[in-house]
């Protein structure tokens, strides 16, 4: 007879952390990013302190799966890729996930003066859903989530997830050959029905990240702070 165990073990879980340099009067946003597949924790900072690296503290977090990764112009010098799923047991990264989210911003908050009534999830193409788990798992800890050409959880139907006070912004790619538009505005309703507001909008490029979208998002923030200090 075979009988399946596990033994639970620790790893770590790895993220760079950005803070300005320009004093600030008052607690500052927290901008946790999450890179998409085959990325990285750099690549993903870059990106975040484009939106805005002058106002928002930003984690950038790195996805526990490593693998090479070949590119067609350099097939002999392979790079290090990350990913966030695993298909076998996914309710395990599902949980690593969360738990690693929440340590980040009490590790953020105890270590830097952090707005907890500002803290945002930006994330691009596989981490997106994460980021939506996180979200309606936990209400109200999250401000507001920006999703970038990704999906909805594949069980979002189900009662398991909560409405919070969160605003959504997601952009897509027209070109999208993952996530085409036809597919990404009935994400709209879906989500809708458990976040405080949502925004849609589309940029002119495929599965990428648009650097348009960079002042969009930049204003998308201040914007969801300003609403949350008004009400």
């Amino acid at each position: 007879m075979i009988e399946e165990n596990s033994t639970e073990q620790t790893i770590n879980l790895y993220y760079d952390l950005y803070v300005p340099d320009a004093d600030a009067r008052g607690p500052r946003p927290l901008l946790i990013a999450l890179h998409g597949y085959e990325g990285n924790k750099e690549s993903m900072m870059a990106l975040a302190r484009k939106v805005n690296s002058t106002d928002l503290i930003i984690a950038s977090l790195q996805g526990p799966n490593a693998f090479f990764v070949r590119s067609e112009s350099e097939p002999t010098k392979p790079r290090i890729g990350f990913g966030w799923m695993m298909q076998y047991k996914a309710g395990e990264t599902i949980s690593l996930h969360h738990q690693t989210v929440l340590s980040i911003i009490e590790r953020a908050s105890a270590a830097h003066d952090i707005d907890r009534r500002a803290i945002f999830l930006l994330a691009f193409s596989q981490s997106v859903s994460l980021n939506y788990r996180f979200a309606f798992t936990h209400p109200n800890v999250i401000r507001g989530i920006i999703a970038v050409c990704g999906g909805i959880p594949g069980d979002w139907d189900q009662d398991k997830y909560q409405n919070s006070d969160t605003d959504v912004l997601i952009i897509a790619g027209d070109d999208d050959e993952f996530y085409p538009l036809e597919r990404t505005r009935t994400f709209k309703d879906a989500i809708a029905r458990r976040a405080r507001a949502l925004q849609y909008k589309s940029f002119p490029v495929g599965h990428v990240f648009p650097r348009e979208a960079l002042p969009v998002i930049d204003a998308w923030i201040k914007d969801s702070v300003a609403n949350r200090v008004e009400s």
